[in-house]
């Protein structure tokens, strides 16, 4: 069944109008519209039945709203922090100067028309005959008055830009006012203690882990706010309204899912208004829209005092039934697909955020206006095809007009709007998402220009703060090379027999890293040399996840068996999803280290600029072009067979291997080909993985965890990553309690088994043997105190080479372990692995009787502690040891045995 407006011949054989010239297939003009009418396309040369996906331009892009657009978006970022003189200043000089331009136009163009009406002069006694006039260049009676619009247009252009700029003056300065004004900027300069009742802006969000010392930083939870009513020190109350960042203990136990989560504060929806007694504190930069941050201590539950509104209590249940709907699903389905929808990251864990920020792929976690797109084009069908009969969507085939559709993606806009939480980023999803479209759907392929810098002089005007915001920028480059250099790579790749399809995907993919990579380096420091080739193997999978995703978003709350079903069917394109960014995080040359500066942005945009001139000319020889493409791919796979014999490392033969990861342990010992033991990991997931593939390791009969301190424990997901596990073996004494736990919900979860590992103790594994001399069987040694000094001790034998591994080992345990029966026989060593990073608390009678013929110390550069200590380094080096240090030598790799040991360095 068809609409009204689906007149017209169809069915197999009908013949159809083609489109005016100019306008895109389908999208006919409204006086073409008209039964019997048919124009000539310039489609018909396509080669497609249904035309070329992007037709050649019959006229130049409409570029007249771009400067205004940038105009404002400069003039708001700057005027944030203006004073209000200087604002006022700018806002009046740009209205009367615009004004005077156009009084100027007007008065011109009177003055134009008005010989018209003047008698007509005297004829001369000799007139002289005119010449005649050169042809115009526009043809026609009509040039003349072209040009003189054309001579006239610049001013109207220059009061544009004028008046845009001080419209967006006058924004961000009532923006930036309002953020200064009111008592908590004050209290917040005085880092007063109030109490003060907030209203939830933002969903609870969780403080990422960080590593300090030996110890995890403890969890915050984040939430925006914003200040209604404040009580001050000396017992006044002041109304206000003043945006704040709420920072609030997690409390023990507490970690990166919501399901382990017990803190009732990660259940507060948006527009909940709430009373807490806080530290006020001032925002740590200037371009946070943030006047203060309220520091919340103690893991008490919140106090209440207002309900959220129906409409987020409505949006809330949408999001738990979508949660509930995917917990079922494989770890990576189950958290990815509430970001793919809703942009609900709860679920992401660090080390598969860290996989989707290495292979550029984090817009697919934030709502964007992919998202949105998709939506609409499932409702009315292709973009091309949106004013022809048969246009494919869901409106259509149900009979809906295009009126009744217009509303339908009305209303589609706002709940999307709703559900996914009305911030900045949905704002702007929702706004680009729909003036592209409609300016597609519309047949207005020049207006996509317009449309975009219509998006943001909007967007900027509303919200001065998205000046300021590098997600605002990427989303705004990113479209524009969509809409400007995209077509033109795709138009070439065809012409030189790329298949449609895959010219369209490359081009995308391609255009959007080379103008997004130069901001994404100043935020990152670092290029990433996967991101095009993931973004292309993930594109054909976010389609139908998000469509999946978000089906199972409508039917969770009225038929949960239906949702799980759909859910299930989204875990597959979800999975490829996160598979393959972590693949592509996981090749050692999938990036390259680059200065975190706008010098290193600019110079990193010459260098696309000059790969991008060089890959035209490349695309003309098929054969060096595959030649480049192999490459390419060697330094970003970096076998390790090719990769040792460009680099040495690691050394033929290498038997121990102390990897560079900073202040922390991480240690692999040789036992066969592409096989380690691998001792402590660490303190970041990232630099252990790293190390391993160097390393060439993919099997791991044991990890042997010395102590529970984060820097030698969380790095465990990075060991971990992609490798066979046989079992881990960590000490007795389990503390700090959470890293503990963390270690035995990572193993429970890869069904690895824990073993405890105790004095006496004898393994073996290929050519590797070794002997546990610590701890005893006893929960400690009598007089050791803390986790140090549990630390796993082992005495280690291959080929010839006898290394001692410390761990942590303070003094009281080093005497400790002397005097055991373990260490009674204990004698020269040739490596000896420095306790506790080369701190000054050695015990000099055990350097003494080991008198090693190398120690390694493990330590990060420019660290706090001041590891290693000079006197630790001293009395080695006295002792006859030679002294390398991970934080200036790098990775150090031990090979050799008996009187001949070899040492090199990565």
């Amino acid at each position: 069944m068809r609409g009204p407006e689906a007149r017209g011949p169809a069915g197999p054989g009908a013949r159809q109008a083609s489109p005016a010239p100019g306008v895109p297939n389908g999208a006919l003009r409204p006086d073409d519209s008209r039964p019997g009418v048919h124009r000539p396309g310039v489609h018909a040369t396509s080669g497609n039945p249904l035309g070329a996906a992007h037709p050649r331009q019959e006229a130049p892009t409409d570029l007249r709203l771009v400067p205004p657009a940038l105009a404002a978006w400069a003039a708001a970022a700057l005027a944030l922090d203006a004073p209000p003189g200087w604002v006022t200043g700018v806002v009046i000089v740009c209205v009367v100067v615009a004004g005077g331009l156009l009084a100027t136009r007007r008065s011109r163009a009177s003055g134009e028309s008005r010989p018209h009406h003047r008698p007509e002069p005297e004829p001369e006694p000799e007139p002289e005959p005119e010449p005649e006039p050169e042809p115009e260049r526009d043809g026609g009676p009509r040039g003349g008055m072209r040009r003189r619009r054309w001579r006239s247009w610049p001013k109207v252009s220059v009061a544009a830009v004028l008046l845009c700029v001080a419209a967006a003056a006058a924004s961000g300065g009532l923006h930036g006012a309002d953020l200064r004004r009111g008592p908590v900027p004050e209290l917040a300069r005085q880092y007063a203690q109030v109490t003060a009742e907030a209203e939830v802006t933002s969903d609870p969000r969780l403080t990422r882990p960080r590593i300090k010392g030996n110890h995890a930083a403890p969890t915050a939870i984040l939430l925006n706010a914003e200040v209604r009513r404040v009580e001050k020190p000396n017992g006044t109350v002041a109304e206000t309204r003043t945006p704040v960042l709420l920072i609030v203990d997690a409390g023990a136990g507490v970690g990166a899912d919501r399901e382990r989560q017990g803190s009732p504060w990660l259940s507060l929806l948006p527009s909940t208004r709430v009373r807490v007694t806080a530290r006020v504190v001032p925002p740590l930069g200037d371009s946070d829209r943030i006047a203060a941050v309220l520091r919340v201590r103690g893991s008490g539950p919140p106090r209440v005092v207002g309900q959220p509104s129906d409409t987020q209590r409505f949006a809330g249940e949408l999001r738990g039934g979508l949660r509930a709907a995917t917990d079922g699903l494989e770890p990576d389905a189950r958290a990815l697909l509430p970001g793919l929808v809703v942009g609900d990251t709860s679920r992401i864990t660090p080390e598969l955020d860290e996989a989707f920020k290495a292979t550029d792929l984090t817009h697919i976690l934030a709502v964007s206006g992919a998202n949105f797109t998709i939506l609409l084009a499932l409702l009315i069908g292709p973009p091309g095809r949106a004013q022809q009969a048969e246009r494919r969507g869901l409106a259509p085939r149900l009979g809906i007009p295009l009126r009744a559709t217009a509303l339908a993606g009305g209303a589609l806009t706002l709940g999307f709007v709703i559900v996914c939480r009305p911030d900045p980023s949905v704002l702007r999803a929702a706004a680009c998402g729909s003036i592209a479209l409609l300016a597609i759907a519309t047949g207005r392929r020049r207006s996509l220009i317009p449309a975009l810098a219509t998006a943001v002089l909007l967007l900027v005007l509303y919200d001065p703060w998205l000046a300021r915001s590098y997600g605002f920028l990427l989303s705004v480059l990113a479209t524009g090379a969509l809409l400007t250099l995209a077509p033109r790579w795709s138009s070439a790749l065809r012409r030189r027999g790329v298949p449609p399809r895959l010219a369209e995907a490359l081009a995308a993919a391609g255009a959007a890293q080379a103008v997004c990579a130069p901001v994404v380096a100043v935020l990152s420091a670092r290029v990433s040399l996967v991101a095009v080739p993931c973004n292309l193997l993930v594109e054909f999978a976010v389609a139908p996840a998000t469509v999946l995703g978000f089906a199972t978003l409508a039917t969770a709350p009225w038929a949960m068996p239906v949702a799980k079903a759909l859910a299930w069917c989204a875990s597959w394109p979800a999975g490829w999803i996160a598979d393959i960014a972590r693949a592509g995080a996981a090749l050692p040359g999938g990036g390259v280290d680059w200065p975190g500066s706008w010098t290193g942005a600019l110079l990193l945009a010459l260098v696309i600029a000059v790969v991008v001139l060089v890959g035209r000319r490349l695309l003309r020889h098929p054969w060096l072009s595959a030649a480049c493409g192999v490459l390419l791919l060697l330094v970003m796979v970096q076998p390790p067979p090719l990769t040792r014999v460009i680099t040495g490392w690691p050394p033929p033969g290498w038997r121990f291997a102390m990897c560079d990861v900073g202040q922390g342990d991480a240690m692999v010992l040789a036992a066969g080909d592409g096989t380690g033991v691998v001792v402590d990991a660490g303190p970041d997931p990232t630099l252990a993985d790293r190390c391993l593939r160097a390393l060439g390791i993919t099997r791991i009969p044991l990890v042997v965890l010395t102590h529970f301190h984060a820097d030698h424990v969380a790095g465990l997901p990075g060991v971990l990553r992609g490798r066979s596990v046989g079992a881990i073996e960590t000490t007795g004494f389990e503390e700090p309690l959470d890293q503990a736990e963390s270690v035995h919900r990572q193993a429970a979860a890869r069904r690895i088994p824990v073993t405890r590992a105790v004095a006496g103790e004898r393994r073996r594994t290929g050519g590797l043997d070794w002997q546990v001399l610590w701890p005893p069987p006893e929960r400690a040694a009598p007089g050791a105190e803390g986790p140090n000094d549990a630390s796993v001790t082992l005495l280690v034998r291959s080929a010839g080479l006898t290394l001692l591994m410390l761990g942590d080992l303070e003094p009281p345990a080093q005497q400790a372990l002397l005097r055991s029966p373990a260490g009674a026989g204990l004698g020269s060593v040739d490596v000896l692995k420095v306790a506790h990073h080369g701190s000054a608390y050695q015990d000099p009678d055990l350097i003494r009787r080991v008198s090693p013929r190398l120690a390694l110390i493990s330590c990060g550069a420019d660290n706090p502690y001041g590891h290693p200590a000079p006197s630790t380094v001293a009395a080695l080096r006295a002792g006859g040891a030679q002294v390398l240090r991970t934080d200036e030598d790098g990775a150090v790799a031990v090979a050799g045995g008996g009187e001949r040991l070899l040492v090199a360095g990565d």
